[in-house]
């Protein structure tokens, strides 16, 4: 071979070789990278991309900017005598049964529970059934009568179901206080308008039939503690009140009552059950809530004559347990539900019955 072919394959081999070098020097490095990226992401393991970053989810407005009592402080722009009013009506309120209770003070007019058992903090509650929106929509008609009720007969509803017991005199100091303190805690309420938050949230209905049984777990798990398994609560040292109130029994609330409704008491105990519970924190479900109100309300109360009740019929709540009703449901089905069909049938008659009514009459 000759000299020059020999020196042509060196220089051949030699470039071929440079090339190899720096394809083995950047794999190592891309090695070397690799190594160094694996051991970063175990000192920072739970990166994510922006992609993978929450997104941000709109607040639920049933939930904000809620309707709030007003401030204790402002007592201090009211007149010295409407003041003792309304601190004695909150007094009445929040311990209801030291006054007019079975050993009550006053008068023994009740069973022994306070209207704070059903109106949460003195019915100052966001969503805890309170008075927000009573004086800016009484007087008003209610089908439950059939009549128009002013205040007074609100407050003597609640103490002849709620409390199971007997009306309070109209002119009496006991009754002028409550509607002093019911006046200023709505004070701030426009006439005619219902402020967010007032009263008891309506929660969604399950498309099946409330369930007792299942009831009956979530009352063992979550209600049992305070209320008992009795359902008879706790009465207070001084035998005057309860510190938790009975659920069920002959001292509870009777069927005449608006909680004895399943879905007024299955908005009330989502979201304020069990007690310290909020409407930004609840702990129920809402299947979990509709099967314990329905346990609840299944159990052995007093009872009321109702016979005066919704005189007519076709107005009846799609959940009012007690018939006769203008559809051919159950009162099983009043009950427990599923409330859909229910609900359906009364849309299309209501709107069959209003164009009825908007039909002119020939004349004769």
């Amino acid at each position: 071979m000759k000299s020059s072919e020999i020196q042509k394959t060196l220089s051949s081999l030699s470039s071929s070789f440079r090339w190899l070098s720096v394809t083995i020097i950047v794999l190592a490095l891309l090695f070397v990278i690799f190594l160094f990226q694996m051991a970063f992401n175990k000192v920072i393991p739970n990166q994510t991309s922006i992609e993978d970053k929450p997104k941000y989810v709109m607040p639920d407005t049933n939930f904000t900017h809620l309707w709030q009592a007003p401030a204790d402080w402002r007592l201090m722009q009211v007149d010295k005598e409407t003041k003792k009013k309304i601190q004695y009506g909150e007094q009445l309120i929040a311990h209801t049964a030291e006054y007019l209770g079975p050993n009550g003070s006053v008068k023994a007019i009740s069973n022994g529970m306070n209207c704070q058992n059903c109106h949460l903090d003195a019915g100052k509650k966001a969503w805890g059934n309170n008075y927000g929106a009573v004086e800016a929509t009484y007087p008003k008609f209610r089908a439950r009568s059939g009549k128009i009720e002013n205040q007074i007969k609100r407050v003597n509803d609640c103490f002849e179901r709620s409390l199971n017991g007997k009306a309070l005199d109209s002119n009496s100091r006991e009754m002028q206080s409550i509607l002093a303190y019911i006046k200023w805690i709505g004070s701030d309420v426009p006439k005619k308008k219902i402020p967010r938050g007032a009263g008891i949230f309506k929660i969604p209905m399950l498309s099946r039939a409330s369930d007792p049984a299942k009831g009956k777990l979530v009352y063992e798990a979550k209600c049992q503690t305070c209320h008992q398994a009795n359902g008879a609560g706790v009465l207070a040292e001084n035998a005057k009140a309860y510190t938790y109130p009975p659920l069920w029994g002959k001292h509870s609330y009777n069927k005449g009552a608006g909680l004895f409704r399943i879905s007024n008491l299955a908005g009330y105990v989502k979201y304020n059950m069990p007690l310290g519970v909020n409407y930004d924190s609840p702990q129920l479900s809402n299947e979990e809530a509709w099967d314990v109100a329905a346990f609840i309300n299944s159990m052995p109360r007093p009872e009321k004559d109702l016979s005066k009740d919704w005189p007519d019929i076709a107005s009846k709540p799609f959940d009012y347990p007690f018939g006769p009703y203008s559809d051919s449901f159950t009162e099983e089905q009043h009950k427990f539900g599923p409330y859909k069909a229910i609900k359906d049938w009364h849309k299309i008659h209501d709107k069959k019955k209003n164009q009825l009514s908007k039909t002119p009459i020939a004349s004769l």
